[in-house]
């Protein structure tokens, strides 16, 4: 079976269940002052590592996890959960370090809220990933970037040494990242600079719409956003002339295939010519007739209920990947992609709704409406 890594950003999430009922504003629910009743609280490992790789693992990859968390209890809890899943030896312990936590606040109606504590995810670094590691690895997956600094800092430096070892070792390489807080360190770093460094070293880019904008240009996102006017941006976007245009420029930084994720209208796809594509790496045994020179857009599947959006963009990935690695064309390929993220909706974790491939695939034959 072809071997997987999944590295980069790990940690705990933490989600408290809010009454039913959707609201139209946050304050609405939110406000200085107020009891709010609550229901149970929902405790994940979260990060691209826990819901990529886990639901990698879970879609029949074989996946090792390499994150980096603190010798402390949120840490042991982490190992705890990723013990059930026999995925927990990769993972990087590290003393006097503490381990990642968010605390999601998932209001029904409103888009969800993140508050986040990197800890040890700052200082993963390109030698964490051993070369011995990336010698027999057919697909090495990095996710969340921005929310570690070392990844960032000096212009992505040890971000794109890190893509370029796993390129130079044979392997498929695949990255994807995380929402930028403006005002954080990771909010001035100069992404433009960054990609252009780390794309020529990526076959597979995997961005939501909104973090390639922020990252590329940062005008078009603030056009964006008055256009939103508080609503969620990907209700807004429009594909030809808002997210294409995205597309493009990461092609000309060097993406051989690029999946830009749209929230729930659905996934963006483009991918480079039949010449580009037999560079991407020899283990994954890519079929490149099936996936070369294709650009197109897939609507999200209609969901069986909607309780969380956490981990729908990683699990979306996951099933994209893991399509890749089992010889699917392309297209399948993204159909499992949105599929994913369909079931993954209908619970508050990443991993609770993931439906095997199997009974994606025979729900999509079955013609599983879409969302919109």
């Amino acid at each position: 079976m072809k071997k997987v890594i999944v590295a980069g950003h790990i940690c705990i999430d933490i989600t408290p269940i809010f009454p039913e009922g959707k609201a139209n504003r946050l304050e609405d629910v939110l406000s200085p002052g107020r009891l709010i009743q609550m229901g149970e609280i929902d405790i994940h490992t979260g990060g691209a590592v826990a819901n990529t790789g886990l639901a990698m693992k879970l879609l029949g990859a074989d996946v090792t996890l390499m994150g980096k968390i603190g010798r402390d209890a949120l840490g042991e809890l982490v190992l705890d959960i990723l013990r059930r899943y026999e995925a927990d030896e990769g993972m990087i312990v590290s003393d006097g370090e503490s381990t990642s936590y968010s605390v999601i606040l998932a209001v029904p109606g409103i888009d969800r809220i993140f508050l986040h504590n990197p800890g040890a995810n700052h200082t993963f670094c390109a030698s964490d990933v051993s070369q011995d590691a990336l010698r027999e690895t057919a697909l090495f997956h990095f996710g969340y970037p921005p929310l570690m600094r070392s990844m960032y800092a000096d212009k992505g430096v040890e971000l794109a040494a890190l893509m370029r070892r796993a390129k130079d070792a044979g392997a498929a390489t695949s990255l994807d990242m995380a929402s930028v807080d403006p005002a954080s360190e990771a909010g001035s770093a100069d992404w433009g600079e960054i990609l252009r460094r780390v794309l020529p070293f990526v076959d597979f880019f995997v961005p939501s719409a909104e973090e390639l904008c922020y990252m590329l240009d940062r005008e078009r996102f603030g056009e964006w956003q008055r256009r939103a006017a508080g609503r969620d941006i990907t209700e807004i976007l429009d594909i030809e002339h808002d997210v294409k245009p995205l597309a493009d420029r990461c092609m000309d930084l060097g993406a051989k295939i690029v999946l830009i994720k749209c929230g729930a209208p659905g996934l963006y796809y483009r991918t480079a010519d039949g010449h580009v594509l037999r560079g991407v790496g020899e283990r994954i045994a890519l079929n490149v007739s099936d996936w070369a020179g294709l650009e197109g857009f897939e609507r999200s599947y209609a969901p069986d209920r909607v309780l969380s959006g956490t981990g729908a963009g990683d699990t979306c990935i996951a099933a994209f990947l893991t399509a890749a690695l089992k010889g699917y064309s392309a297209k399948r390929a993204v159909q499992l992609a949105a599929a994913a993220g369909a079931s993954c909706v209908a619970a508050y974790d990443a991993l609770s709704g993931l439906k095997s491939m199997e009974e994606l695939e025979a729900r999509i034959d079955a013609g599983w409406k879409s969302g919109r």
